[in-house]
């Protein structure tokens, strides 16, 4: 059986991590990595050719599926549309709060070309969605709360960078413990977004720049840093290569509910991470798979996790899926 052809669209963070975990896939070939580069200019990991984003359309008879991963405050809200008319795309695009607008403008694109677009893939959005969804429908009284972190948060990061005068960040997202331990021991507090997380920022400034700007900047920035609260520190870049140069993150969604005469049931996912794009890398993967699979069955449009049968993720036939893990 043919390989499902599948092509990387930025080649940062996430792009590197789709690279390496998709040699670990049976069924898929990575055939081109594309960019807004010149392509002689980058250099990758493996052998794949390195296309400018100019030429999308010349290779539309040798992609099965595109991984965007270009980040999500500005990158993936214009580029994915404009995929979405030439090849079925996923994406991990993680502003929850606009995600309903990027799946109206995606799927618009996706079903007039009968494509299909899988948005918001990863593990939160993604991963993490499905067990919200798992938990609240099975637990129907109770509530659902998720933290993240201790972890790098890889759009927080590069929304800093895309500030005037930041040369380099990083940005880690704590969960406040307090409120972790009173949400296991069933108490079901109402919690603000401030009272669950905080939120860390190690920042590189560019020479001269306005720090006390990029600080207010940083800490007034809608959807992502203003409902919380968010220390931003100065470091050298010495220092950010030191001591910030890997990225893990992970996190929980725990749900509590009670069944019957007042039994508390708490049910609890948690992830950790050594690599956040890694992973993420292996979701969109997975997805991409799926995606394949659901556009030769006609499902056209933009779909998000929660359209995505589980089986469609697995490279075992359903036989072998029922006979060793069901």
């Amino acid at each position: 059986m043919s390989k499902i052809r599948i092509a990387i669209c930025g080649y940062g963070n996430l792009g590197r991590g789709v690279e390496s975990e998709i040699t670990k896939t049976g069924d898929m070939d990575l055939v081109a990595v594309f960019t807004r580069r010149n392509p002689e200019d980058l250099k990758i990991n493996s052998n794949t050719p390195v296309v400018n984003m100019a030429d999308l359309e010349a290779w539309k008879d040798k992609i099965d599926v595109m991984i965007m991963c270009g980040g999500s405050a500005t990158d993936l809200p214009k580029q994915v549309p404009e995929v979405a008319k030439l090849y079925n795309t996923v994406d991990s695009f993680d502003t929850h709060a606009k995600i309903p607008e990027h799946f109206e403008t995606v799927n618009k694109s996706a079903e007039e070309n009968k494509k299909t677009s899988i948005i918001s893939g990863g593990w939160d959005p993604g991963m993490f969605s499905l067990m919200r969804l798992y938990a609240s429908s099975i637990l129907t009284s109770g509530k659902t709360y998720t933290f993240w972190g201790k972890g790098v948060s890889q759009g927080h990061s590069d929304a800093i960078r895309r500030i005037d005068g930041v040369k380099n960040a990083i940005q880690y997202t704590i969960p406040i413990d307090e409120a972790v331990e009173s949400v296991r021991r069933g108490e079901n507090p109402s919690l603000s977004t401030g009272e669950k997380h905080l939120r860390e920022c190690f920042v590189v400034a560019e020479d001269g720049a306005d720090k006390d700007r990029i600080e207010n900047e940083i800490k007034t920035m809608p959807n992502y840093f203003s409902d919380y609260k968010t220390i931003v520190h100065f470091i050298s870049e010495e220092e950010l290569k030191r001591d910030h140069n890997k990225m893990p993150h992970g996190g929980f969604v725990i749900h509590s509910g009670e069944t019957g005469n007042g039994n508390k049931q708490i049910i609890e996912y948690s992830l950790k991470l050594d690599s956040n794009p890694e992973f993420t890398a292996s979701v969109l993967i997975a997805l991409a798979r799926a995606n394949y699979r659901m556009n030769k069955m006609g499902l056209y449009g933009a779909k998000t996790i929660f359209d995505v049968a589980p089986a469609m993720l697995s490279e075992k036939t359903p036989e072998a899926l029922r006979k060793e893990l069901l």
